[in-house]
C-alpha cells in the first residue's frame, strides 16, 4: 500500500527534536549563515528528508527581511508584445535569484493604482511598470513604501521614475519618413485610445507634427476586428488614401486582413505599416513592414537595473534603446 502523507506539516522544531539540536542550529544549517560541524550538518539533513521538512518562504521571508519577489503592471496579456517583454524578463530576473509576479491593469489608472497596492502588499521589493503616467493615488503609494520602481516601454531621462525604453516619437517618425520616401502623401493614421496610454500619445503628437496635410488620423480600440472594419470603411470611401500608417501592429494586421476580405491588393492599391514587428508579422503575405522594438533587451536590462537598485541602492539612469525599421512586402511607392 503506498505510504499515507501526514495532514501535518513539519516545521524546523520538529526538525530540531528530531535531531537532537536546536532550532537555532537547524536555521544555521538551512540558511548557511554561519559553520556548524559536519556532524551536526548530516543529522540534520538526514531529519529534513525524513521528515519531508520544505522551509517556509514565508518564514524566510520574516527572517531575512527579503521576499526575492518583483512585480510588473502591464495593461493587457492579449498582445503577445507584452508577452516576448515579460518572458525575457522573467528569465533574466531569475538568473538574478528574483520571481516574477504579474498584474494587469485594463490601462485604467484607478486600477493600476489598485494592483500595485496588491503587489506591495503581497511584500515585493521592486515594482516595473509600463509608460511614464500614473495616477496620484500609485505615486503616492510607491512613494510611501520607498519601492524601487522602473517605468519602461518609454524614454524619458530626467523624469522621476527612471525609464528603460525606445522614443515612442522617434518610431511614429521612421514609420511615416519610410511613407512619405515612397511618394505618399494621403496616408490614414490608425491608432488606438490615446487617454489611457501616453506610449501612444507621444506618438501620435510626434506624427501631427510632421505629417503632410493629406493625413487623418483615426482612433479605435485596439482590436483586430476594430481596425479590420476601420480599413474596410476608409478604403470603401474612395477617399484616395494610399497608406495605411497603424500606430501598432495588432491595428496593422487587423487592417491588412480586413482590406484582404475585399481581396484589395497591397502594396500595390494601398500600403500597409505597424509598430512593434510582432512574430506574426513576418508570416502574412504580404508579410508587414514594421518598426522593430527592442522588447527582449528592454525585459533584461529592466531586470538588471532593478537588481542592481534592490541590493546596491544605485537608482538607474534612464536606458534609451533603438528601434528600426524592418521593410517587407506591405509597402511600395505610391
Amino acid at each position: 500500500m503506498p505510504q499515507q502523507r501526514s495532514k501535518f506539516r513539519s516545521n524546523m522544531r520538529d526538525v530540531a527534536r528530531h535531531a537532537g539540536v536546536s532550532v537555532a542550529t537547524v536555521s544555521r544549517v538551512l540558511n548557511g549563515t554561519s559553520p556548524v560541524s559536519v556532524e551536526t550538518r548530516r543529522r540534520v539533513e538526514a531529519s529534513v528528508e525524513a521528515l519531508n521538512f520544505v522551509p517556509s518562504p514565508s518564514a524566510r521571508a520574516i527572517n531575512s527581511g527579503r521576499t526575492h519577489i518583483i512585480g510588473a503592471l502591464v495593461p493587457t496579456l492579449d498582445h503577445a508584445i507584452f508577452a516576448r517583454y515579460l518572458h525575457a524578463l522573467e528569465e533574466e530576473l531569475a538568473m538574478c535569484g528574483l520571481s516574477l509576479v504579474v498584474a494587469t491593469t485594463g490601462g485604467d489608472p484607478d486600477l493600476e493604482a489598485k494592483r500595485a497596492e496588491d503587489l506591495m502588499n503581497l511584500g515585493i521589493e521592486g515594482l516595473i511598470v509600463s509608460g511614464i503616467t500614473h495616477s496620484a493615488a500609485f505615486e503616492q503609494g510607491v512613494r510611501r513604501r520607498s519601492l524601487p520602481v522602473i517605468a519602461t516601454s518609454y524614454f524619458a531621462p530626467g523624469h522621476d521614475l527612471p525609464t528603460i525604453g525606445y522614443d515612442n516619437a522617434s518610431i511614429a517618425r521612421m514609420a511615416l519618413d519610410h511613407l512619405t520616401a515612397l511618394g505618399h502623401r494621403n496616408i490614414a493614421v490608425l491608432h488606438g485610445p490615446v487617454d489611457t496610454n501616453d506610449r501612444t500619445r507621444a506618438r501620435i503628437a510626434a506624427l501631427q507634427d510632421k505629417a503632410p496635410p493629406e493625413a487623418t488620423f483615426v482612433e479605435r480600440p485596439l482590436l483586430y476586428e476594430a481596425a479590420a472594419d476601420c480599413a474596410q470603411e476608409i478604403f470603401r470611401q474612395d477617399s484616395g488614401v494610399t497608406a495605411l500608417l497603424c500606430a501598432s501592429d495588432v491595428l496593422a494586421l487587423g487592417a491588412l486582413f480586413g482590406l484582404q476580405s475585399l481581396g484589395v491588393a497591397i502594396p500595390d492599391s494601398i500600403s500597409v505599416i505597424g509598430m512593434e514587428d510582432l512574430p506574426a508579422s513576418r508570416s502574412t503575405s504580404p508579410a508587414l513592414t514594421s518598426i522593430q522594438l527592442p522588447l527582449d533587451e528592454m525585459g533584461r536590462q529592466t531586470a538588471r537595473a532593478l537588481h542592481r537598485w534592490i541590493e546596491e541602492g544605485t537608482r538607474p539612469e534612464a536606458v534609451h534603446l533603438p528601434s528600426r525599421l524592418v521593410v517587407r512586402g506591405s509597402t511600395g511607392p505610391v
